[in-house]
């Protein structure tokens, strides 16, 4: 029966994946351009809500003031991002941290409530929304309007509250060619989830219709969105760009487990193979599942490679990396399988986000981790303790990690474990 079991929960989690790869056509605040025209009226309920002239204006006013700024960046030799924001090189490329970082500095300055998209800088004219929450607390009517920046345009949330309930209307821009901001959805929803976070986060959620989200799931679509309004130690980002983010909670167990240079317990090397290898060489790794999803593919990494993947990022000898993975002596190699169909996770997952951190004196710094999740309304998922050792500009090492909240057994539902031997034999009948 746990046989069974176990087969079904990893049926329900590959649907559910397929489910969630057709979503990102949707429209929303993306920064790929929709596969629709358009939208200006979204229905909600019996009522519909309208794009108008003042909307436009609005964003003709806020594309003005970043005309010089877009037109610095576009211009600039390859002109649009190439790597994942979060952990984004210092080039003045639209998209890039130094860019959207002025972007919205320059939007603060004109007396907007301004932040960015990746939760990597401070927001601007935060007392504003301090004070519309309180407005909210305090059952009194008040206007809102805050603008996230993202790498190809800007979301644009206008807040109404009354009688301590809270409107939406949130509309996407995307810059085009002439670098003017062209509106691509607008929708508009009740607040039906409304809170201000011991963290310092806002996260407000609603339901909308949408044609084409009806279709996949018989439902309105829902709109999760989380800001950060209290600032935070530009040091925290900092070492969260440099040490968390680039391996995160996709796909690997770094950070979802405790473990420590004396006892390496439950961690998955063959994860973390895949995660390190393009941060040292700058490409994906090579050995690559089978097209044919009923076949299983079983490769031989030569063994100096796949140490030196790994010692890059650890203290450990060899025997105990051999110790912890299947290592073939006769051909100074280590078997790998690649993560197949079945060993699917759910892509919708938290982001981890450095809080605070120590300076030991043994060279060492302890950060304090939050993992944060919008889709689920949660600031604080989890929380775990990593120590890093820098080694020098360039390098570190992982020391340990430690999961702090919740005490005791925790689930980290969108987690899937490699297939062990037998299971895999299972899957693909040994071959």
């Amino acid at each position: 029966m746990k046989r069974k079991s176990k087969r079904r929960r990893r049926k329900n989690k590959i649907l559910f994946a397929l489910i969630i790869l057709i979503l990102p056509i949707l429209p929303g605040c993306s920064d790929r351009t929709p596969d629709v025209s358009d939208i200006e009226i979204t229905q909600q309920g019996s009522e519909v809500y309208s794009f108008d002239k003042n909307d436009s204006a609005s964003a003709e006013r806020i594309a003005e003031i970043l005309s010089d700024i877009y037109d610095e960046a576009v211009s600039t030799p390859s002109g649009y991002p190439s790597m994942t924001y979060g952990n984004k090189e210092e080039t003045n490329t639209l998209g890039s941290l130094s860019i959207m970082r002025r972007m919205v500095a320059r939007l603060g300055e004109n007396g907007y409530v301004a932040v960015d998209s990746g939760n990597q800088i401070d927001m601007t004219q935060a007392e504003q929304v301090l004070a519309f929450c309180k407005a909210v607390d305090e059952k009194e009517i008040d206007e809102l309007t805050i603008i996230m920046v993202l790498e190809m345009g800007i979301c644009k949330f206008d807040l109404k509250t009354e009688d301590g309930n809270v409107n939406v209307v949130r509309g996407y821009y995307q810059y085009d060619q002439n670098g003017s901001l062209q509106n691509r959805s607008t929708v508009s929803y009740p607040a039906d989830f409304w809170q201000y976070t011991e963290e310092g986060y806002l996260i407000f959620e609603g339901s909308c219709f949408s044609d084409e989200s009806y279709i996949l799931t018989l439902s309105d679509t829902p709109e999760h969105t989380m800001l950060r309004i209290l600032p935070l130690d530009e040091k925290c980002r900092e070492y969260n760009r440099k040490y968390i983010l680039p391996v995160g909670y996709e796909q690997n167990n770094l950070f979802l487990c405790n473990w420590s240079e004396d006892d390496f317990g439950d961690l998955d090397f063959y994860d973390l193979f895949d995660r390190f290898y393009p941060m040292i060489h700058s490409q994906p790794v090579p050995y690559m599942a089978d097209e044919n999803l009923g076949v299983g593919s079983v490769y031989q990494v030569q063994g100096e490679l796949f140490e030196n993947v790994i010692g890059a990022y650890f203290n450990m000898d060899h025997e105990t990396l051999r110790s912890k993975t299947t290592y073939i002596s006769e051909l100074a190699a280590y078997e790998y399988r690649p993560r197949g169909f079945y060993e699917v996770e759910y892509p919708d997952i938290a982001y981890p986000e450095v809080v605070s951190y120590t300076e030991n004196e043994d060279g060492t710094v302890t950060l304090h981790i939050n993992a944060v999740y919008p889709n689920g309304n949660v600031s604080k998922e989890f929380s775990h303790k990593t120590v890093i050792r820098p080694l020098s500009e360039d390098s570190f090492q992982y020391v340990s990690n430690e999961i702090i909240l919740p005490e005791g057994d925790h689930v980290i539902w969108w987690h899937s474990n490699r297939l062990t031997e037998e299971e895999w034999k299972e899957v693909y009948g040994g071959t």
